[in-house]
């Protein structure tokens, strides 16, 4: 694994709840909770990373063609994971078999993650300032505001202790106990993965 001089905390833990979630993902046969809460961090993630750090990272090696390749490719590999997700949501919400989308899927994503993580976040970690990087949280924070009740436990179920304590030391005190009461406790009361339980 690369070492980083930036926190990469909270990005690695959520390629990490990505993967976590495709195994379940791959055996699905109809929509459920836990698919919509895929579907939806996945997305989150993507819009993320383009509206609010390829940007701030190109800008950064304005000038360096295989920099600025690498940070295409980023975008390209988002564009065709979206239309992979999109297949497999309306053969879920339609009952029909999705192994092939299942399969595409997992090989894209997984593709695509650990690309991220040889290629696009070490070139990140290098060229973005301490600054930059903590204005990048911050900017991601406020975007995942209205679901931080739903993100953080998400983010952190089946996470390390290293990565719990890294992860919760990121929020204040206030919204850390709230997380510890409330967020935690209702996300896990939820059998997110049972078939049974489709929603539109």
């Amino acid at each position: 694994m690369t070492e980083f001089t930036l926190d990469m905390t909270m990005m690695l833990a959520t390629h990490d709840a990505l993967r976590r979630d495709l195994a379940h993902v791959t055996q699905l046969d109809a929509r459920n909770d836990g698919w919509s809460t895929f579907e939806q961090m996945l997305h989150a993630h993507h819009s993320i990373e383009d509206d609010l750090l390829w940007p701030v990272t190109r800008d950064a090696v304005t000038g360096r063609p295989d920099d600025l390749a690498l940070l295409d490719q980023m975008e390209k590999e988002h564009a065709a994971i979206q239309p992979v997700l999109d297949a497999l949501d309306r053969a879920l919400a339609h009952g029909r078999p999705a192994s092939q989308a299942q399969a595409d899927l997992e090989t894209r994503l997984l593709e695509h993650l650990a690309h991220e993580e040889h290629d696009a976040l070490p070139l990140v970690d290098q060229t973005l300032t301490e600054e930059q990087w903590m204005i990048f949280g911050q900017a991601t924070a406020q975007r995942m505001g209205p679901d931080m009740p739903r993100f953080l436990p998400w983010l952190l179920d089946g996470a390390d202790q290293d990565t719990t304590t890294r992860g919760l030391a990121t929020i204040p005190p206030p919204v850390r106990q709230v997380y510890v009461d409330q967020w935690r406790p209702a996300f896990f009361a939820l059998d997110r993965w049972a078939t049974n339980i489709s929603v539109g």
